[in-house]
């Protein structure tokens, strides 16, 4: 049986080859996700942890919770440097620093900004850095700069960088130009260098350090070294060595590298179940052609055992030679990846081929179409040979009565009822209800696209006679011959165009709830925030802005650590004279003026949670210090607001508390409205700080929402290989179509059918195909994503769906250009079908 399914295999090559395709796409999806992933791991792992092994014991003070950084001072480092056995101890310094680009943009990442101190030794170098070009900085007025961000800003030796820093913004000449490792700059990142007394000035206070590198001499036991170090230490200080710190770094790194690979095998799983739509198909045309064939193999002794067999070997042997041109595809796609798409300054590895990926790779790839092809191989074991030798096979259209209609039709209806019973809120966990109903939903729609097949056509078949009379009929009762082959191959459409509705839908919804909520409720020109891991703004940031001619401000100063009326609370302190004309307040109940008179106002959703209302007066507490504030106004807002406070204050009362509150923002109203020149303005007087992003309105929407644009991006460009699958699936079922109906063809060119027509026949066809699939999905996709986003609105309040019609318009387009596509192939074989040949004349 091994031979002879060997032999069909062979023999059916062409017929076979649209499944392998579609198996090498997928599993060139998993292998080189997989590969991608585990190098990428690898070489974010050898980053991370480079650079330590020039590090003997690191000493840091140990920070309490909720209390400023502890730091180590300079007679620490002097005791450890005088420790026998140690070559040098030399005392560190960050902190954030953005250098500004030749156009005022800081340079590198948010998050990676940072500053350091050049800690010479006695030779004058600093064993962390190598310097290409210059020195390390000699004077309060001199800083060095990574070779990455130089070369990103233009910079040279000599010339003068604008820095800002938790202390403002100041000018200095640039010295040198290092290299370094990861365990002082991170990818993407830039590194200033400052000489110690002024990183000390900026980033701490005078002689004191983040913490202290001890390189041990030639020699010495680490293991002993560090129990000395323990020794001389005063308390609450820590001392780990530097292959500790290695692996640390390296676990934080492998953690951080494994979310992109986790998601791009999730996607190579969708491309795999559309294709497993694809391999049913096609092995249920093949068995259905060969029913002659297997009824004679029974009919000379073969048993049902044995044809079962070789019809799941045949399928065996086609996933078998897939996978492994997919495997080495895969690893092909995974180098490119690394290539393309890499940061010049990313980690670098050789590709980790894994055996787990060729186990994974080569067990799916070889299951799954063993997996599809079971049930036509069943279906085809079952037809007695009398009967397959007497009749041409026929396959049993999709009844109203089937059970696969009846369980897909149960399957929908549970799933729809669950959705809306918990969409309405009548369910214990809503959420849950409607995610599982929304599965069940999804499952019972592709087991009815055969059912609505029928329907679907005769609804389009108006605008195909009109568009073409004689072809589109023809299109139409060829469409629905077997709706069965039709559904199958139209599901695989849906699935993808499903998946790609629900995550438009989402994001468009997402994108829509994030504008309302930062956005809605601002009045002011501009909005002055620090970067994400950048400087730390206080209410002095905003001083300057007193010099700007006809300028009204008001920092938002978060203070916490308070308890207001026995529960946590964080307060917002603003100027009450100018809060008014820089916020939209929804005042439902007082009034905003009581900002003026020393009383607080709180945000709706905080009140009615505690159970404040106006005149309610309560006791304020925070570091032992108690006072009584009274409830002025009550204002409905979106708990997710990064603007809105929930509970706002007057910056008098704040001060009192904490002198130096976080300011998270600044809202500035300028004299004649936003501008260039009024922008301009505002950046001069805030000292040209490139710390400091000047954002107006569509600055700051953009800021909240670019990460879920970038996001569907890379999921529409995953989701594509689906989308290529499932038209190979029309492919695939519109050439055995041709197969089948070679007859038929030459008939209907013998009787008048040009070749153009027959083209046209065959092109309306994949028309209608993907015109069923894209309908489906797209309805499908909607209805989902406005189920999972139901499940937001516990949560999210203000929440609402978006329905975005031109991307859904554009997922149609797609798949419909992707089935005439398809439809070329196999019209240019339509068309050369011999007129004689087919007709026996």
């Amino acid at each position: 049986m091994f031979r002879t399914a060997l032999r069909n295999v062979l023999a059916h090559k062409a017929r076979l080859l649209m499944t392998a395709f579609a198996v090498v796409l997928g599993i060139t999806f998993i292998t080189g996700s997989l590969v991608h992933g585990d190098s990428l791991r690898q070489a974010a792992v050898d980053r991370a942890s480079a650079g330590y092994d020039r590090i003997s014991l690191n000493v840091a003070a140990d920070t309490a919770p909720g209390a400023p950084p502890a730091t180590l001072d300079s007679r620490t480092a002097a005791s450890l440097a005088a420790l026998p056995g140690v070559r040098a101890a030399a005392g560190r310094v960050n902190g954030f620093a953005a250098v500004a680009d030749r156009e005022g943009r800081p340079l590198g990442s948010g998050e990676s900004r940072t500053g350091g101190n050049f800690a010479p030794n006695a030779q004058g170098e600093d064993p962390a850095y190598t310097f290409t070009r210059g020195s390390g900085p000699a004077g309060s007025g001199t800083v060095a700069l990574d070779e990455a961000s130089a070369a990103e800003g233009r910079y040279r030796v000599g010339d003068t960088l604008r820095i800002g820093t938790n202390k403002g913004a100041g000018s200095y000449r640039l010295t040198g130009i290092f290299r370094t490792d990861a365990s002082k700059l991170s990818p993407g990142g830039s590194l200033t260098l400052f000489d110690n007394g002024t990183a000390q000035r900026l980033f701490l206070r005078a002689g004191q350090f983040t913490d202290i590198e001890i390189t041990a001499a030639p020699g010495t036991d680490v293991t002993r070294l560090g129990a000395l170090v323990d020794t001389v230490l005063p308390a609450r200080t820590s001392v780990v060595t530097g292959a500790q710190l290695a692996r640390i770094q390296a676990n934080l790194a492998s953690g951080e590298s494994d979310t992109m690979s986790q998601i791009m095998v999730g996607f190579a799983a969708v491309a795999l179940f559309v294709a497993t739509f694809l391999i049913s198909n096609t092995f249920t045309m093949l068995v259905s052609r060969r029913t002659r064939e297997l009824a004679l193999l029974r009919a000379v002794g073969a048993t049902r055992r044995q044809v079962r067999r070789l019809l799941l070997t045949e399928s065996f042997l086609v996933g078998a030679l897939a996978s492994v041109v997919g495997l080495g595809a895969g690893t092909g796609v995974a180098a490119l990846l690394q290539t393309l798409f890499a940061p010049a300054d990313a980690p670098r590895a050789p590709l980790v081929l894994s055996p787990a990926t060729v186990i994974i790779s080569m067990v799916v790839g070889t299951a799954l179409p063993v997996v599809a092809a079971w049930l036509p191989v069943r279906r085809a074991v079952a037809v007695p040979p009398v009967a397959a030798l007497g009749a041409a096979a026929y396959t049993a259209p999709a009844r109203a009565g089937s059970l696969r209609v009846r369980l897909s039709a149960t399957a929908a209806l549970l799933g729809v009822a669950a959705v809306l019973y918990g969409a309405l809120g009548a369910a214990a966990d809503a959420r849950t209800v409607i995610g599982v109903g929304a599965v069940l939903a999804a499952v019972g729609a592709i087991g009815l696209i055969p059912l609505l097949s029928r329907p679907f056509v005769a609804l389009s078949r108006p605008l195909l006679l009109r568009l073409s009379p004689v072809h589109g009929d023809l299109a139409a009762r060829n469409t629905v011959r077997d709706p069965g082959r039709t559904g199958a191959t139209a599901a695989a459409l849906a699935v993808a165009l499903a998946l790609a509705s629900g995550l438009s839908v989402l994001g468009a919804s997402a994108t829509a709830y994030l504008e309302r909520a930062t956005t809605d409720a601002l009045t002011a020109d501009y909005v002055v925030k620090a970067p994400a891991g950048g400087q730390r703004m206080t209410p002095a940031t905003a001083e300057p802005l007193k010099r700007l001619p006809g300028a009204t401000y008001s920092p938002l100063s978060q203070s916490t650590g308070y308890r207001l009326g026995g529960v946590p609370a964080v307060l917002t302190g603003v100027d009450p004279a100018a809060i008014g004309g820089l916020l939209r307040y929804d005042v439902v109940a007082g009034s905003l003026d009581s900002l003026a008179e020393g009383e607080i106002a709180v945000a709706d959703f905080k009140a009615d949670a505690a159970g404040w209302t106006v005149g309610r007066r309560l006791q304020l507490e925070r570091d032992g210090r108690r006072d009584t504030v009274t409830v002025g106004a009550v204002y409905r807002a979106d708990e997710q607001s990064d603007l809105t406070p929930s509970i706002t204050a007057p910056d008098a009362l704040v001060s009192r508390y904490d002198p130096a509150p976080n300011t998270h923002a600044v809202l500035v109203v300028t004299n004649g409205g936003p501008g260039p020149s009024a922008r301009a303005g505002l950046v001069r007087a805030l000292g040209d700080n490139p710390a400091l992003a000047v954002l107006d309105k569509e600055g700051v929407a953009a800021e909240d929402t670019s990460g879920i644009g970038e996001q569907l991006n890379v999921f529409y460009a995953l989701l594509s290989l689906a989308l290529v699958i499932a038209a190979l699936g029309v492919a695939n079922t519109l050439a055995m179509s041709v197969l089948e109906r070679g007859k038929e063809i030459g008939m209907l060119r013998a009787v008048g059918l040009d070749r153009a027509g027959v083209a046209r026949m065959i092109r309306l066809e994949a028309l209608l195909v993907g015109a069923l699939g894209a309908a489906v999905g797209t309805v499908l996709g909607v209805f989902l994503g406005w189920a999972l986003g139901r499940t937001l609105q516990e949560s999210v309040v203000g929440y609402a769906l978006v329905v975005p019609w031109g991307r859904l318009a554009l997922g149609v387009l797609l798949a419909l250009g992707g089935a005439l596509l398809a439809s070329l192939g196999p019209a240019r074989k339509a068309v050369r079908v011999s007129i004689p040949a087919a007709t026996g004349a």
